[in-house]
């Protein structure tokens, strides 16, 4: 076992795991974009099917070895990972890493961002204010509601993300 617990992980497969998990976001992205381009129901199923197959993969790496945090497979892939989940179609599975995702983050072990991206996906998921501001509603370009907003831009300095008004002049068109 490694010294938190968790079961250790030759550096071969923690290199063919982040290899893996930066190749399936890049097929996703790839997805996306033909779907862009031609937006037809089979492109729609395409991204839909892939999504699928990526969270049942990361499934897979998390039953095997737990959150694949920085720590084990490095930060692009760690931010693959997160990436992947934010797409994955099961809320319970989400809710889950939310929680490793969240001792990683404790522990030193993965970027304090990413816990407060799926917190906020899970919060908007479930129908609850979100505490980071990171989730934007696509049809008005705002953000979802916010738990206590006169001090939402404290707590995202406390994980490292810009001001709120920095993100959403990066998401405006010219911005």
């Amino acid at each position: 076992m490694a010294p938190e617990g968790r079961p250790a992980v030759l550096p071969a497969l923690a290199s063919a795991l982040a290899r893996e998990l930066v190749r399936r976001v890049e097929e996703d992205h790839r997805a996306t974009a033909e779907a862009y381009g031609s937006p037809t129901p089979a492109a729609r199923n395409r991204i839909a099917r892939c999504r699928e197959d990526n969270a049942e993969a990361l499934r897979t790496i998390v039953g095997r070895h737990s959150w694949p945090a920085a720590d084990l497979v490095g930060t692009p892939a760690s931010t693959a990972a997160l990436m992947i989940l934010l797409h994955a179609p099961d809320l319970d599975f989400q809710l889950a890493c939310r929680d490793l995702i969240a001792q990683a983050v404790a522990d030193g072990r993965c970027p304090a961002p990413h816990h407060a991206y799926i917190a906020d996906h899970c919060a908007v998921e479930q129908g609850r204010p979100q505490f980071y501001g990171t989730r934007v509603d696509p049809a008005t370009l705002r953000p979802y509601p916010v738990r206590r907003p006169g001090t939402l831009d404290e707590r995202r300095r406390d994980v490292g993300l810009a001001p709120l008004d920095v993100q959403m002049r990066a998401l405006r068109p010219g911005g």
